[in-house]
């Protein structure tokens, strides 16, 4: 599509909603003037108001439209200083927090586990219920609410990215490894630092580190959340220990389930190279993966208590589990104990 098509249904879209929001502000004007004048009949039109901010959101967002398209419409109202952009603020709220949001599964964008597993391969999962919101800032340049949480730019469906994944797991591996008590010694600094065998055969080396550099034996996928809701933040002056500009957040709700996802596929003689053991590695990474998701938590703003969660359930595939159906553990004791050597190939 050219440019030029590409401005003519922006300044289209930009018109529609223009024509949505003169509408709007002259019907609350003369309800309004309304009100004033007759206070008798305050509660019937009070009801009337009601029902004509009601009628906006139906207007604004006819139908189950995609958040990121409701976001944009709104946007458009918001960034065009249109009046009473609060009120198309709180339309696209309404229609954001009473959704459950889903990819299309005809699609099949998010298959897991793998279809194909090697001898030495493992396939892990860990299903977790939120305890408290999830928040990530997406990279939108503009959107109707100043943090918005990150999405899916075509289908509007709340993620955590894989790249997020393996920062925080490598992190809470080197918590699990002793890191905290190094940084305690050494006023913060990570100068002296090194990765023990079993992080630098699961994550690789930095990339800034040259000598030796090979790939980890991890790879993650993303963890795709179905809600989304709201928190305010008001930060309170010292003098008067009051708040007047309160901050709006867009979270994933405590409550919502996840799943985290990630494939343990060590190129061959990886672990004899690295001289680890697959089972003891493994044991360590489940549970630093455990800390990190009861303790330490997943969101930005991990130091307001957001983003810690409660595991449910784990999973694994090998690929001599039957049918394809997973080794499913309560715990992560019994997890291991399934995944034992002893009973069965792979690690």
């Amino acid at each position: 599509m050219s440019d030029a098509r590409l401005l003519d249904g922006f300044a289209l879209e930009a018109a529609k909603v223009k024509a949505i929001a003169d509408s709007f502000d002259q019907d609350m004007r003369n309800l309004e003037k309304k009100l004033r004048d007759n206070r008798q009949r305050s509660r019937e039109i009070q009801q009337q108001i009601k029902e004509r901010q009601s009628k906006l959101c139906q207007d604004l967002l006819p139908g189950k439209v995609s958040i990121g398209w409701a976001a944009e419409r709104v946007g458009v109202w918001v960034f065009q200083n249109l009046s009473r952009s609060e009120e198309a603020r709180n339309c696209y709220i309404e229609q954001a927090a009473s959704r459950t949001l889903e990819l299309p599964k005809d699609l099949h964008l998010d298959p897991w586990p793998p279809a194909w597993l090697h001898a030495d391969w493992l396939a892990l999962a860990a299903d977790f219920e939120l305890l408290t919101p999830w928040y990530s800032k997406d990279d939108r340049p503009f959107h109707v609410l100043d943090n918005p949480v990150r999405k899916d730019r075509v289908f509007g469906v709340p993620f955590m990215s894989a790249a997020s994944w393996k920062g925080l797991l490598r992190w809470a591996c080197r918590m699990h490894a002793g890191l905290h008590a190094h940084l305690r010694d050494y006023g913060g600094s990570l100068e002296g630092w090194k990765d023990p065998v079993w992080i630098l055969h699961l994550f690789g080396n930095e990339k800034t580190e040259d000598k030796g550099f090979h790939q980890g034996a991890l790879a993650f996928r993303p963890t795709w959340f179905s809600k989304i809701g709201f928190e305010v933040i008001n930060p309170h002056k010292r003098k008067t220990r009051a708040g007047k500009q309160p901050i709006f957040y867009e979270v994933v709700p405590a409550g919502t389930s996840g799943q985290l996802q990630f494939l343990y596929a060590p190129l061959p003689g990886a672990a004899d190279r690295d001289k680890v053991k697959p089972s003891k590695a493994l044991g360590k990474l489940v549970d630093a993966t455990q800390t990190l998701l009861t303790t330490y938590g997943i969101s930005a703003k991990r130091t307001a208590g957001w983003g810690t969660a409660k595991i449910k359930t784990w999973k694994a595939w090998r690929h001599d589990t039957p049918c394809g159906e997973p080794l499913v553990g309560n715990s992560r004791g019994e997890l291991l104990a399934k995944l034992s050597p002893a009973r069965g190939a792979g690690p």
